[in-house]
């Protein structure tokens, strides 16, 4: 059995720090994408929701991209 020692409380720390890191890696270029495509960068946070994270990637890409009307209007 496990009780609580020093090792399991590691493996718990390490845990918590893994997945920050691996939602900072994710989050990151997703928040980027977004503000690119000229929504919120904000909106990238939904990428760590299971399911919506789909629906955004799907939105992001057959979405017309206010960015791009922008720019279009520009020329």
């Amino acid at each position: 059995m496990m009780n609580e020692s020093m090792f399991g409380s590691t493996m718990w720390t390490g845990h918590w720090l893994w997945m920050l890191v691996v939602a900072i890696l994710v989050v990151v270029p997703v928040y980027r994408i977004c503000q690119r495509a000229g929504y919120s960068g904000w909106l990238g946070l939904l990428i760590l929701v299971p399911m919506v994270n789909l629906i955004l990637l799907y939105f992001i890409a057959f979405s017309d991209w206010p960015a791009s009307k922008k720019g279009a209007q520009d020329e």
